[in-house]
């Protein structure tokens, strides 16, 4: 992805078809590993999204 905010935007996404797909997550957990760190913006877009998800807003799927 290789954006400053990499993170923010794929949970940007995921938020916006209200599901978080393994594709998502693998390229979240790929930018982690790239980056070896998390920027505050990304932080707070990763606390957004498990928030909704345990609200229930956004569904764990196996695939789109």
């Amino acid at each position: 992805m290789k954006t400053k905010y990499a993170i923010r935007q794929l949970v940007e996404k995921a938020l916006l078809i209200k599901k978080l797909t393994p594709e998502i997550e693998n390229e979240i957990n790929s930018e982690l590993t790239e980056m070896g760190y998390i920027s505050d913006v990304d932080y707070e877009a990763l606390e957004l999204l498990m928030a909704e998800m345990d609200a229930g807003r956004i569904q764990l799927v196996a695939s789109i």
